[in-house]
């Protein structure tokens, strides 16, 4: 029992931190065209949006949870963030992200270029955060006080070290490949334990009709 615990908290924790780094990738890119004024107040503004998006998804997750079918659409959401992320590593976008925050930046309209970057950091935050959700709900299953950890372990790291953890993935290559096979084995782990649930609302409805 105390194994099982260990070995959930385990993969919440790397969950949490392959999902962070991620999602500081995608922020750091989008701000990335900016002036370096301006960059800084767009990556404070997509953390701190990121680490927000993640409470208010945590704080539905339990009531997400009930609905039937939703480990299955969990399991399906989280492998296209594996098909995304695989993406990333294959076109080393972690590589040109970090190179393109260290350049002067545009010093172009800052009002329009700020405001640009930021549509594509909330749209980016919001899907993320409901991956990160998804995550954590997937290894907890019925464990409420291990949701509550796994989730307020992903606020903690999108809100103090998503930046330092993007650095980390980018320095070591095989951390990322390793979090994109843990992803995979996770959402597959959600779609098989989801499928039932499915053919019965399949076989429910051809029942009825």
């Amino acid at each position: 029992m105390i194994f099982a615990n260990l070995w959930d908290i385990a993969q919440i924790v790397f969950a949490d931190i392959i999902l962070s780094g991620d999602n500081a990738l995608v922020i750091g890119m989008a701000a990335a065209s900016l002036s370096p004024q301006l960059r800084k107040k767009a990556i404070f503004m997509g953390m701190a949006l990121a680490a927000g998006l993640r409470v208010f998804f945590a704080v539905i997750a339990t009531y997400l949870l009930a609905i039937p079918g939703i480990l299955f659409i969990g399991g399906v959401l989280l492998a296209w963030v594996c098909w995304r992320f695989y993406g990333e590593l294959r076109d080393h976008v972690p590589e040109e992200a970090e190179h393109a925050l260290e350049e002067p930046g545009y010093q172009g309209p800052p009002r329009r270029q700020l405001w640009d970057a930021m549509v594509t950091i909330t749209i980016a935050d919001v899907s993320m955060s409901i991956d990160n959700v998804v995550a954590v709900a997937a290894i907890a299953r019925d464990n409420t006080s291990l949701l509550v950890f796994g989730l307020v372990l992903a606020i903690a790291f999108m809100a103090f070290f998503a930046t330092m953890i993007m650095h980390v993935m980018t320095a070591y290559p095989m951390l990322a490949y390793a979090g994109l096979v843990f992803l995979v084995y996770l959402s597959g782990a959600m779609l098989y334990d989801g499928w039932p649930q499915i053919a019965s609302l399949i076989n429910s409805s051809g029942v009825s009709t």
